[in-house]
């Protein structure tokens, strides 16, 4: 019934529309802090229903079929932002097995030890001892269970996340240091590991070098965050990278129309964000939506989908 109604909302042609998914990691057991977080077990049966409901296209041969008016019926794709180890060592062999595809998003700038300024929060507020962590002028946080250390790091990245990016580093750091917490530095992909996701059939996109919100940035630092990302992700896999993804991505909030004209000069073919809904052969390929269901039941997360379909 659902592949049906999907079929009716999304057919093949010119009226067809794209879903693109989006998730960033792939645990391999559920987080006791973040249990909404996406585990194998879960993303496993998820492939199944998004297997058994749509056709998942490689994200560029869906962008060229979205421009010539071609896209099969119930077109979707799959795609990964950041560049988390896990995506590599856990999503890849689930994608694999279900004879999916994806295409993964890397921020160079982490890749071989480093890490982002959220996770900095997070594996601080995780591996924090203390019941209290008070931080001064940021607030001072409960960590006694797991859903307080949730609500802690909300809260944390909410006051840093729009920071200039010299500040949000120092202050995340100063954070590690108040809870006294040793930081992991295999969070990240290798850059062997991006090497190993194209030659195991995945695509590999640009994503920036450091993830900084662009809209903040001055046109020649977005253009530097732009172009060297893509261009060190050209001289690891000795081929063009064409699909970049906005960090954060949310027009006019995290990236402008000015970051889309760099990326249009770049050399990227096209490009995503984090708006809701499905693309469609008339709408900007420099832009194309993205949605994840976050629904449990595939009832509940077909339906969701569904419904996204006609945004």
């Amino acid at each position: 019934m659902l592949k049906s109604l999907l079929h009716l909302v999304s057919p093949a042609g010119r009226r067809g529309r794209l879903s693109t998914l989006i998730f960033h990691r792939v645990l391999p057991e559920q987080d006791p802090i973040f249990p909404e977080e996406m585990h194998a077990r879960r993303f496993d049966e998820m492939c199944g229903w998004l297997k058994s409901w749509f056709n998942v296209l490689p994200l560029d041969a869906a962008a060229t079929h979205l421009q010539q008016g071609t896209l099969p019926a119930r077109a979707a794709c799959i795609t990964f932002d950041d560049g988390y180890a896990d995506n590599h060592d856990v999503a890849m062999p689930i994608l694999q097995r279900h004879g999916l595809t994806a295409t993964f998003f890397v921020s160079t700038g982490f890749l071989d030890g480093g890490r982002m300024w959220n996770d900095t929060i997070i594996e601080a507020v995780r591996g924090c001892n203390s019941h209290i962590l008070d931080l001064g002028e940021l607030g001072s946080f409960v960590l006694r269970q797991p859903v307080e250390k949730a609500t802690a790091i909300d809260a944390i990245i909410r006051k840093v996340k729009y920071l200039p990016m010299p500040e949000r580093l120092k202050i995340t750091e100063e954070i590690a240091l108040t809870a006294g917490v040793r930081l992991p530095d295999s969070l990240m992909l290798e850059s062997a590991q991006v090497k190993s996701l194209r030659y195991g059939g995945m695509q590999v996109g640009a994503h920036t070098v450091s993830h900084p919100i662009l809209a903040t940035l001055s046109d020649e630092a977005a253009r530097a965050e732009i172009k060297d990302g893509k261009l060190a992700l050209e001289r690891l896999l000795g081929e063009p990278v064409k699909l970049f993804a906005y960090p954060n991505g949310k027009p006019g909030a995290d990236y402008t129309a000015a970051a889309v004209a760099i990326a249009r000069e770049a050399g990227f073919s096209a490009a995503v964000s984090t708006s809701w809904g499905a693309a469609h052969c008339s709408g900007d390929i420099f832009q194309i939506p993205r949605f994840t269901p976050w629904d449990q039941s595939r009832v509940r997360f077909g339906s969701r989908l569904l419904g996204n379909l006609y945004r």
